[in-house]
């Protein structure tokens, strides 16, 4: 199973160098796992640098695959991982959720970088 945080998503929309890291897990629909933290974080930098239609149409891609709402246990388990980790409050969803499915996280974001079950890419220069 692929959990694809934001960072990875909004380069993957963007075409930008680190695309093609991100479509083999964003293509494959089958195991894609979609942490609603990721539909609003994407949903709100879309809508900053575009419009709502571009906003609504990534949505819609993203939905393609399974959406997880964020659940007690997810939410819980988060919690601690942001302390554990020090990661960010949204980071630590995407994170709780992928290790709740057992899940590789597909990520640029540099908060992710030493974590284990994790795919991380450096952010392309100019991104």
């Amino acid at each position: 199973m692929n959990v694809v945080d934001s960072s990875a998503w909004l380069s993957y929309f963007a075409g930008d160098k680190n695309s093609g890291q991100f479509a083999k897990p964003i293509e494959a629909i089958d195991k894609l796992l979609v942490p609603s933290i990721t539909l609003t974080e994407v949903f709100k930098c879309i809508l900053r640098q575009r419009n709502k239609e571009s906003a609504f149409e990534a949505i819609a891609h993203m939905e393609q695959g399974t959406v997880i709402p964020l659940d007690s246990n997810i939410a819980i388990n988060a919690a601690s991982f942001g302390v554990e980790l020090k990661l960010p409050l949204a980071d630590s969803i995407i994170y709780a959720t992928a290790r709740k499915f057992n899940a590789i996280v597909w990520t640029q974001d540099a908060d992710f970088k030493n974590l284990s079950d994790v795919k991380f890419y450096p952010r392309a220069k100019g991104t």
